[in-house]
């Protein structure tokens, strides 16, 4: 039953039962599913799916969304050992009305006549061959996705409204009417319940989606009759594309339609699962399995949101880093609010390069806990990163690099043979931080001027330098680099031991270097950033920090 179109998936033994205990989130989540099917028809394909509201383009939201359903998506097929099939459907709710008009889109008076007729109605404003602005946004979906090679389905709501694959629902939602009712009514205001419908009609003499009350709801019939913004009472058939549900209802509706086994949403939507829940049961469907995970946070802790353009986006994501790097930070803790700006990135690309460089040697138990193995649905690139992200940074920092050729120059020497042919993701990643040094690094740099403490450290630390053999490694460098600071109160720790039985060494030491040397409050391991960069350079760096023109 396996699908061709989706990674092929190690289905030994060892691999299928370290599954059956894996702590990794994915696991859990699968393990529910299995459970929610041992009754069923394993023919029947188990359903993921994740909703997108088109109003405006994808982001980085819905690549998280789409990333992590995937990921339990295929941590359910190795449970089962791909002997069940399974579908991913990426629904678009491209009929909803259009409630504002994006502040990003060219001529925004000439969408005005528009605002509340369904996306899929409204003139693309972008031009080109797309009929309307929500067939645009689609359009820019499925771009969006296929660019990272999820595999899914794409739905249209006003394709399921129209055609007739939503009929049966909406004639069981006019037939349990006041069921729905019974469910909404009570998380309503006052002032709300009087007015409120789960259906929204189009007005036939509009075309807008109308939030009005119901005045007739004919089960037999399959019609409602409603007042039309003309004043006229207006009767029409509940089927093919003349009405659509609330949202709320519209969720629970869909789940009992499609038959979904599995959807995860953000915290926003939390308060309402239970009313999608009912919604579903009411019009004979069985909820799905959920997962619920917590927003991303902008670099104030506030929820990031897309109106007020906080935050990254996936776009800004990609300049600096590779696509692997978002996917992890999407895999790690996702019930833990997270800050998403742009500092977060340098961390995320070496830990991601660290889990799929340990990979091979990992025992399986591990291998399945390890974020490498969800990113690339089991399927985990042979990558050698001979220098870490962090350290390019501090690199392009010491050395003002603004082309590749000049970093090549540094790692060539420090890695003799590795060259941007041999090692592509390297040389990306020296790309990647020459543009996130230029644009973050270097407007906040600001270099300490040394007191005579630090003159003295420093002047120790060119000495010990200058003794060492210009091909020192960096376990070496770092032992003369601790050497400096055993004997200076300052950098003592007395809560640790040197090998001389004496203190050890504080990371106040390695701080005031970063801040005198590079401008900056931290950075990698001191020792291998020399042996990078070469001990002679580090010293003309101290000689320049001692004479005050290293800011020059």
């Amino acid at each position: 039953m396996t699908d061709q179109s989706l990674p092929p998936l190690d289905l030994s033994q060892e691999f299928v039962e370290a599954a059956t205990k894996s702590k990794a989130w994915p696991f859990e989540e699968a393990r529910k599913l299995v459970k929610r099917i041992e009754k069923r028809d394993p023919q029947k394909p188990v359903l993921f799916e994740t909703g997108y509201g088109p109003s405006g383009l994808p982001h980085i939201g819905t690549f998280g969304e789409v990333a992590r359903t995937t990921m339990v998506r295929t941590a359910f097929r190795l449970l089962t050992e791909d002997k069940i099939p399974t579908r991913l459907i990426c629904f678009s709710d491209d009929m909803d009305g259009m409630r504002k008009i994006p502040e990003n889109v060219p001529d925004r008076a000439a969408l005005e006549p528009y605002l509340q007729m369904p996306l899929t109605v409204v003139p693309n404003p972008f031009g080109g061959d797309y009929e309307s602005f929500g067939h645009h946004n689609n359009a820019m979906l499925r771009r969006f996705l296929d660019t990272f090679g999820f595999d899914y389905e794409f739905a249209s709501a006003t394709d399921y409204y129209k055609s007739g694959k939503f009929d049966d629902i909406l004639l069981r939602a006019a037939e349990r009417y006041q069921k729905l009712m019974d469910v909404m009514l009570p998380t309503l205001g006052e002032e709300r319940r009087v007015t409120y419908s789960p259906f929204l009609p189009i007005s036939p003499t509009s075309g807008r989606v109308l939030y009005v009350p119901m005045k007739e709801v004919n089960a037999k019939d399959g019609t409602i009759t409603f007042e039309d913004e003309d004043g006229q009472d207006v009767t029409v058939p509940v089927t093919g594309g003349n009405v659509k549900l609330q949202w709320k209802p519209d969720f629970g509706a869909r789940w009992a339609a499609l038959d979904v086994d599995f959807e995860m949403f953000g915290k926003d939507h939390g308060p309402n699962m239970a009313v999608y829940d009912k919604i579903c049961k009411v019009l004979g469907g069985t909820p799905p399995e959920h997962y619920v995970y917590e927003l991303f946070l902008d670099d104030k802790g506030e929820k990031i949101s897309k109106s007020k353009g906080n935050g990254l986006s996936i776009d800004e994501w990609l300049t600096y880093a590779p696509t692997e790097s978002l996917a992890l930070y999407m895999f790690q803790k996702p019930r833990t609010a997270k800050r998403m700006y742009f500092d977060v990135i340098p961390k995320a690309v070496d830990e991601y390069y660290t889990f799929a460089q340990k990979y091979e040697q990992m025992p399986v138990e591990q291998k399945l806990q390890n974020p490498a193995w969800h990113i690339h649905s089991g399927d985990i690139p042979k990558i050698d990163m001979p220098v870490p992200f962090a350290m390019l940074l501090n690199l392009v920092s010491a050395s003002n690099a603004d082309s590749k050729d000049v970093l090549w120059a540094f790692i060539s020497r420090y890695a003799p043979g590795v060259t941007a042919e041999t090692h592509p993701e390297l040389d990306a990643l020296v790309g990647y931080a020459i543009r996130y040094f230029d644009d973050f690094v270097k407007p906040s740099k600001s270099f300490k001027t040394p007191d005579e403490t630090e003159r003295q450290a420093l002047e120790q630390l060119d000495a010990k330098l200058a003794a060492l053999p210009a091909d020192a490694d960096g376990a070496t460098i770092q032992d003369a680099v601790l050497d400096v600071a055993r004997a200076i109160e300052r950098y003592q720790d007395h809560n640790k031991k040197g090998p001389d039985g004496g203190p050890g060494v504080s990371v106040a030491w390695f701080s005031a270097l970063y801040q005198l040397l590079l401008g900056q409050e931290k950075g990698p391991r001191f020792g291998s950033f020399v042996a990078l960069y070469g001990i002679s350079e580090t010293r003309d760096m101290i000689s320049r920090a001692l004479a005050g023109t290293i800011a020059d």
